[in-house]
């Protein structure tokens, strides 16, 4: 394909106008043969015409000589101008070489004719002629300029002979100008490619070689031989080499050695790498191999067998990978606060322990509980909480070792495992020695605060334990100790286990009974100290288990509270009570005791509103028991919601009023219509006077604030009487009126009057009020 100088790229039009100035020494050597050749004719045949191109030949010779060595000093021109001012100069001096052997072939073979001259003529100027395409393809202007030159006079001396042959001869100059042509225009394009391929190799090779030398990896390349081919400079960066032809020709064996020999690399790890490699490029699987050097450096090596049985090792630098992997891994493994060992890891731990070893040894597991430590953060914050956990964590650290294991499993709960333990005596002088070392008073942030925890362990053998079975019988000890006190611990007993059991099973068969409406509720009197009939009931919750019987509810409610279900209880119970109250007497109304968890949310009002609308009760009649504790949870929230209850028209009673420390607070703050004094003040009132004065006291308080009053845990008549003489509270209730009673038994007894009215002077009493 033919391209114009103006269409070439200038990074390949440069490269083929300096073709032309290139080899000019031949050149010399050629324009002194044709001026020889033109002075041997001129000698022969004396003719001055000769004499005159000779003279010519020589001078533009010597001009073109000159311009040769003018460019050949100079350095390669960069721009297309200066390429192309020096393509014209070449042309010029072309033009009129070519244009003296033209005018030497007119002369022989017309002008001045001479069989000799006519002879010499052609054969110089043809074998100038083939020289035109290997020398001036460069310039396509040149090579027209050139075949016009030389083969245009040789046709027109022809020509002008006149006869045939002649005339034939000059015609056959038209296919020889072609083929020169075609000829020097394939070599152009020939070149051209060559030079534009040359050029892309070139610009790929840059390519590769900047990518390979701006690589984060090190990487070198294989020969068939196992030797070094192609190396970067990442590689040489870590291979502490100048640079990277200094790791060429090296095998793999050389190039771990240079480690071995600086002593960052241990020999036996060096055959383990060399062998890794070697068997990946052999399989032709990758394959990595992670090296700690003695500095502290870490490489990571991957091998792959490339193509044409090239094989690949590229290597990094992962320093802070591998830092940040510990790090995680650490943090995955260990307390962020303690540094201890935390729960998954310390399983994981004791797991090994466990499965590895004498099968037949004792094996122990203790779980370490802070006593009371709510009351520190909510006292002093959760930063000083973290600070005695800190001092407790470092007072256990100190007792870890090989066969001793510290954990903190969470929140102020740690855990303690002993592989190896001789007999029970050994375990509890561990423990008391643990104990003992830990307890004692910590400063923390100023504050001086003492180390009390509880305990339990359990001690087993190896073959026959589990880490999670374990973790549920130390838990079981340390509930244990807590009950009988704290500030101690206790050892697992099989009877622990048998009564958590029971618990779980008791807690299924209380949530299938919820579910199933399978409780009941019963209703105690409370009657009125006026008339000693029934002017109100609280409603009991009672179940009746179908295997063990009626249960407690100090057994179950507690049970309730703790699965999350005491709601739903109540919930039911204020339903049953409100259908129940509405078909006795108007003037008995009933009690319903609302749970604290009741009071956390505002649907307690949607309760109470959908209980009255379902059962038709007047809200007068349902009395709401409020207890201290869910007081103390919110007090805000909680008097929002019971004086939104009291808008409903419900009445609010606070329960167990008395064994709170700020009960008295409530009697203004909240709007209250009864408190009930708590069972304990009554206990002794027969007894210690001071318990008489407190009795009278709270009612002193009350009246006057339009309180009613209601005395709980009447069970004699010793104490009724006591209570209608001294106190002279509004309402009492006790198993002195009889166990709690069902619906019906309420509505028989609601105008019954207890027969020991008149033996405490209840007249009396009543006409004095």
């Amino acid at each position: 394909m033919r391209r114009r100088n103006n269409e070439i790229p200038v990074d390949v039009y440069i490269p083929f106008v300096e073709t032309l100035f290139r080899d000019g020494s031949t050149l010399a050597v050629g324009i002194i043969a044709q001026t020889f050749l033109i002075v041997v004719v001129w000698w022969k045949t004396a003719h001055p015409l000769y004499l005159v191109v000779a003279i010519c030949m020589l001078l533009v010779g010597t001009l073109r000589m000159r311009n040769f060595r003018k460019y050949n000093s100079l350095p390669s021109p960069t721009t297309w101008e200066e390429a192309h001012q020096r393509e014209n100069d070449y042309i010029l001096y072309g033009s009129l070489h070519g244009a003296s052997l033209g005018a030497f072939c007119l002369a022989g073979i017309y002008f001045a004719h001479d069989t000799f001259a006519e002879i010499a003529s052609v054969c110089v100027t043809l074998a100038t002629a083939t020289s035109i395409a290997g020398r001036n393809y460069g310039s396509p202007r040149m090579v027209i300029i050139l075949i016009i030159a030389l083969t245009w006079p040789i046709s027109l001396g022809f020509l002008l002979r006149g006869d045939a042959y002649h005339v034939f001869l000059g015609l056959l100059s038209a296919p020889f100008l072609f083929a020169i042509r075609k000829f020097a225009d394939t070599v152009r394009d020939v070149l051209f490619t060559a030079v534009s391929e040359e050029k892309k190799a070139n610009r790929l090779a840059q390519r590769f070689n900047r990518a390979l030398n701006t690589m984060s990896h090190g990487l070198v390349m294989l020969g068939p031989d196992g030797r070094v081919a192609v190396a970067n400079a990442e590689a040489a960066h870590l291979m502490s080499v100048k640079s990277p032809e200094a790791l060429l020709g090296r095998s793999i064996h050389g190039l771990l050695m240079r480690g071995v020999a600086g002593g960052q690399l241990a020999l036996k790890d060096c055959r383990y790498i060399e062998a890794q490699l070697t068997r990946a490029l052999r399989e032709g699987k990758d394959r990595k191999v992670l090296v700690a050097l003695a500095n502290g450096q870490c490489l990571e090596f991957s091998a792959r067998e490339g193509s044409q049985e090239l094989g690949v090792i590229t290597f990094e630098d992962v320093t802070s990978r591998v830092a940040a992997e510990e790090k995680i891994r650490f943090m995955a493994r260990y307390d962020s606060l303690t540094g201890l060992p935390n729960r998954a890891y310390f399983h994981e731990v004791v797991a090994e322990c466990i499965h590895a070893g004498d099968r037949d040894r004792l094996c122990a597991l203790a779980v370490l509980d802070l006593d009371d430590f709510k009351s520190v953060n909510d006292t002093l914050g959760h930063p000083v909480g973290d600070g005695l956990i800190y001092a407790v964590a470092e007072r256990l650290a100190a007792f870890a070792s090989d066969n001793v294991k510290v954990s903190r499993f969470g929140g102020d709960e740690f855990m303690i495992y002993f592989d190896r333990v001789d007999d029970e005596a050994h375990l509890t002088a561990e423990l008391d020695r643990i104990f003992a070392e830990m307890q004692g008073e910590v400063d923390v942030a100023g504050h001086v605060l003492r180390i009390q925890a509880s305990g339990g362990a359990v001690l087993g053998q190896v073959r026959d334990s589990e880490v999670d079975a374990m973790i549920v019988k130390a838990d079981l000890a340390l509930y244990k100790a807590k009950d009988l006190g704290k500030n101690s611990w206790h050892l697992f007993e099989a009877v622990m286990d048998a009564a958590f059991r029971n618990r779980q099973l008791m807690k299924a068969d209380l949530r299938n009974a919820v579910e199933a409406g399978a409780l009941r509720v019963v209703y105690q009197p409370i009657v009125s100290m006026a008339t000693m009939r029934i002017a109100s009931c609280e409603a009991l919750c009672r179940w009746d288990h179908p295997e063990l019987g009626p249960v407690s509810p100090a057994t179950f409610i507690p049970l309730a509270e703790e699965m999350g279900i005491i709601s739903e209880i109540s919930t039911f119970v204020l339903h049953a009570a409100c259908v129940e109250c509405a078909k006795w007497p108007a003037k008995i109304s009933v009690s319903v005791n609302l749970s604290a968890k009741d009071f956390r949310n505002r649907d307690v009002i949607d309760k109470v509103r959908g209980a009255l609308a379902s059962s038709g009760l007047a809200p007068h009649r349902l009395e709401i028991e409020v207890t201290e504790t869910a007081l103390l949870d919110d007090k805000s929230q909680t008097r929002s919601y019971v004086e939104e209850l009291k808008s409903i028209g419900v009445r609010i009673a606070l329960d167990d009023f008395g064994t709170g420390y700020s009960s008295l607070s409530y009697l203004h703050k909240l709007p209250l219509d009864k408190v009930k004094i708590d069972r304990s003040f009554l206990a002794d009132v027969g007894q210690n006077p001071r318990s008489l004065q407190l009795l009278k006291g709270i009612v002193d308080l009350s009246r006057p604030l339009g309180l009613a009053v209601t005395v709980e845990g009447v069970e004699t008549f010793e104490q009724l009487k006591i209570l209608a003489v001294e106190v002279q509270p509004d309402l009492v209730q006790g198993f002195l009126f009889g166990s709690a009673l069902s619906s019906s038994g309420i509505e028989t007894m609601s105008n019954t009057v207890w027969p020991f009215a008149k033996d405490i002077g209840l007249a009396r009493i009543s006409a004095t009020r």
